[in-house]
């Protein structure tokens, strides 16, 4: 097998989900064999966003041939990773670099995990939320957007709400009565708004 692990390994971060890894070629004759290419090992040491450490699944990605750089495509954002590349020959692989730590930058939070509305009045209805199961990031608010229907259909004008990101359930009032809303819901990180999650539900008749 090689006897040299590959020096100088280099990471450079794209965005949240794409980082390019760069080594040194090793030697030709500490190869010992017919160098077949690089493999490059790499998993997620932990999420930014959620301190909970899991069971660790190492991906390899190869590089054919004498290649010195590689594309790592499917990273999760706001994670931190770990790194090492080895030469491999027809025998097999030779050492491993030192371990190179990088972390992904934020990107935009996953849907709510739910919307439910419930505690219809005349005039309100009661709003209830979960997290996103994958923030991404830090989540900095949610917006809720929302709009009366008609009865042909119609849709009437849109209302938008900031609400602070710490919150999981809000009382919209001064509603009209017997009326249907459409609501529109996503979170937000300082990189961007997530997709959006809709519901609606009927406020209800004169009592």
């Amino acid at each position: 097998v090689p006897m040299v692990a590959p020096g100088n390994v280099q990471v450079h971060v794209i965005n949240s989900t794409l980082a390019k890894v760069h080594w040194d070629p090793v030697p030709l004759k500490t190869v010992r064999g017919h160098l077949q290419g690089y493999k490059v090992y790499y998993w997620k040491v932990e999420s930014l966003s959620r301190r909970s450490r899991r069971h660790v699944e190492k991906k390899i990605l190869t590089f054919r041939g004498n290649k010195t750089f590689g594309m790592l495509p499917g990273l999760e954002p706001y994670s931190s990773y770990k790194l090492n590349v080895r030469v491999v020959n027809g025998k097999g692989e030779g050492p491993a670099s030192p371990d190179k730590v990088f972390k992904t930058p934020e990107g935009v939070p996953s849907s709510p995990s739910f919307l439910k509305i419930t505690n219809p009045t005349l005039d309100s209805l009661t709003l209830e939320w979960g997290s996103p199961t994958h923030p991404n990031g830090v989540l900095t608010s949610y917006t809720l957007k929302f709009q009366p229907i008609n009865n042909t259909h119609e849709l009437g004008p849109l209302v938008e709400i900031r609400i602070p990101a710490n919150e999981s359930s809000l009382i919209l009032k001064n509603l009209n009565y017997s009326t249907r809303y459409k609501f529109y819901f996503n979170a937000q990180t300082s990189v961007g708004s997530g997709s959006q999650i809709t519901e609606e539900a009927v406020t209800i008749m004169d009592e």
